[in-house]
């Protein structure tokens, strides 16, 4: 997994509540069970008009948001069922971090798993961010997750708050599994230990 230290990107604004993991990614595009090839589902229903053409309407289709890596929403982003393909669509679309107020749980913590950086920002934040947004196309954010603090291109700074285990995964490029595999000496040494003690299990 690509370690997540610091950012530059362009911010996409998404400005809706409860997001569900539905919306992020349809149902009718979970048929295989790779990390790949769930961008195109990416905000379907939204994005994609009934004849299946692109909706100009929507930020994913401007211009002014090609490549965003980063995208700002509103709170309780990511509700829902518990499909992992959700962080999935957003990170192989190209997004690395998302900025709301609040989280579902679930997609919380797959985000982490999946190398990407959740935010949470109080809503006077996110409200500023908006209007950042708004007034100047192609806004440029700097994310430096080892100091833990988000530099508006203008020069505002904000700091957020974050698990320090979860940090430490993200700067090392590791999810779950990876963090216990980087304990593979110690557990070899416990097992051999082990075997020779305790032979007969």
């Amino acid at each position: 997994m690509e370690p997540f230290v610091n950012l530059n990107g362009v911010v996409m604004p998404l400005d809706r509540a409860n997001v569900d993991t539905d919306q992020i990614i349809p149902a009718k595009y979970l048929k295989g069970i790779k990390r790949t090839g769930m961008a195109k589902g990416l905000f379907a229903n939204w994005r994609y008009k009934p004849d299946g053409s692109p909706d100009p309407e929507f930020p994913l289709n401007q211009v002014r948001y090609q490549n965003a890596t980063i995208l700002v929403t509103r709170e309780n982003f990511g509700c829902g069922s518990s499909r992992e393909h959700a962080p999935w669509a957003l990170n192989e679309h190209g997004f690395r971090s998302i900025i709301a107020p609040s989280f579902a749980d679930i997609f919380y913590n797959n985000c982490f798993n999946n190398g990407m950086l959740p935010i949470m920002l109080p809503n006077e934040a996110v409200d500023e961010l908006f209007e950042e947004i708004e007034a100047e196309p192609r806004l440029r954010i700097q994310i430096d997750l080892p100091n833990q603090t988000i530099t508006v291109a203008g020069g505002k700074t904000y700091s957020f708050q974050l698990d320090p285990f979860k940090k430490e995964c993200l700067l090392n490029g590791l999810d779950n599994i990876g963090w216990t595999l980087s304990f593979d000496d110690k557990i070899a040494a416990f097992e051999a230990v082990r075997r020779e003690a305790t032979p007969w299990l």
